[in-house]
């Protein structure tokens, strides 16, 4: 897979981000994406090959591996990645949408385009909700799948078609371990960014709409005396 399309993306939603938001993107694209390509993916590469069990009964070893790894931990990771960076796509296109806007009616409709306000402040508020929503579901998804954040040295299988219970040993179980507790981690940093984005901007939001209307009201109460 090449991950070229998915660091555009980040560098191109960097420059809509808030100061949050561009610590979120440096820590899935630093602790992450290139965690992923340079090691992790490597760690994984061969586990089917490198899972082994005290009995060549044919197919025993796949069932067994299929039963314990339904989905490869690299390649759901994979998934968890590109599913977390796809909602930013969302205030890229609006953003687009506003440019391309302005370029049919030839003239200035928006002080600027990334300027997060109305219909682009929802989409992005939209976007870290959906990033939270996915983080959240995969980290739950790994637990029930792997019964735990851990990877066991010896699993005890007794499935079709080996005739009795036998042994299985995962390769490398340790360093795939710390791996697993460093996806762990670094998804739950995320979690904690994005929940301080979206509340940020929804108390800076939130301030300077109040703000607005307290001046409106206090303009409103002059010109009444006036009258």
């Amino acid at each position: 897979m090449s991950w070229g399309f998915l660091r555009d993306l980040l560098s191109g939603v960097n420059k809509y981000s808030t100061g949050i938001g561009r610590i979120w993107v440096a820590v899935v694209f630093i602790f992450r994406l290139l965690v992923y390509v340079a090691a992790a993916e490597n760690i994984w590469k061969y586990e089917h090959d490198e899972f082994e069990c005290n009995i060549k009964q044919p197919g025993c070893e796949n069932v067994c591996f299929d039963h314990f790894f339904p989905v490869s931990h690299i390649r759901l990771w994979a998934l968890q990645l590109i599913m977390v960076s796809t909602p930013s796509l969302l205030v890229v296109f609006h953003v687009a949408y506003r440019e391309n806007r302005e370029r049919h009616r030839n003239q200035k409709l928006y002080k600027s385009p990334g300027e997060r306000n109305g219909g682009l402040l929802c989409t992005y508020l939209i976007s870290l909700i959906l990033k939270t929503v996915f983080e959240i579901f995969f980290l739950v998804l790994f637990y029930k799948l792997y019964n735990g954040f851990e990877v066991p040295r010896l699993v005890k299988c007794d499935i079709r078609p080996c005739p009795n219970t036998v042994d299985c040993y995962i390769s490398k179980p340790t360093e795939k371990m710390i791996f697993l507790y460093f996806l762990v981690a670094t998804s739950c940093l995320c979690i904690a960014l994005n929940l301080s984005e979206l509340s940020y901007l929804i108390f800076k939001y939130s301030i300077k709409w109040y703000l607005k209307r307290y001046i409106k009201k206090c303009q409103g109460s002059r010109s009444d005396c006036h009258t």
